[in-house]
């Protein structure tokens, strides 16, 4: 897959669907949701829930630094390019990136802004960013996501507490390409 089908994707369905649990895995897959973020897993089942994850024809992206069971480094990505069919990867580790790219993989780099000087330095990022989607997390001010989207030519999902369809409408309408959530009840939103 391509960065311009995902994006397409979450423009028809801007809502991700962020799981933990296989629970939360099979209600996800009977949703209308077109992507998957896989928020905890062991090595041990990455290549099961990829599968699950395709053969509903969703794409699937693994959080690789919330692995269990597999160093975070550019070995888990050849893992994941080889063994599992996930679309891409998402990190916190600018590093990973260039190993993800190198393997086809499509890449979200997630940031958390804390606070004032998180910002800062996340805006310092962006301009060398290599991913095809930045996540922010948690769920800020439509004034940050917008001023965000403005400095980058990526492509913006925002994630983490959110709580109803007013919090997507919000994040969407300030520039967001998307949101994610764990809450099951927003995913048909």
């Amino acid at each position: 897959m391509n960065s311009h089908v995902l994006y397409e994707k979450l423009e028809i369905s801007p809502v991700i669907a962020a799981i933990k649990t296989q629970e939360q895995l099979e209600k996800a897959l009977l949703t209308d949701v077109e992507v998957i973020f896989v928020l905890s897993a062991r090595l041990t089942n990455l290549t099961e829930l990829s599968e699950k994850i395709k053969k509903a024809g969703k794409t699937g992206f693994i959080h690789v630094d919330l692995v269990k069971g597999f160093s975070v480094d550019e070995s888990i990505i050849e893992y994941i390019a080889r063994f599992t069919a996930f679309d891409g990867i998402i990190s916190t580790k600018a590093s990973l990136i260039s190993p993800a790219k190198k393997w086809h993989l499509l890449v979200i780099e997630r940031f958390f802004l804390l606070d004032s000087l998180a910002l800062e330095n996340v805006k310092k990022q962006l301009f060398s960013t290599q991913a095809d989607v930045i996540e922010l997390l948690p769920n800020i001010s439509p004034k940050v996501i917008a001023e965000i989207v403005n400095l980058t030519q990526k492509p913006v999902i925002v994630g983490g507490l959110i709580r109803d369809k007013e919090d997507i409408m919000s994040a969407l309408g300030a520039g967001s390409l998307a949101i994610s959530t764990t809450n099951s009840q927003i995913w048909q939103a």
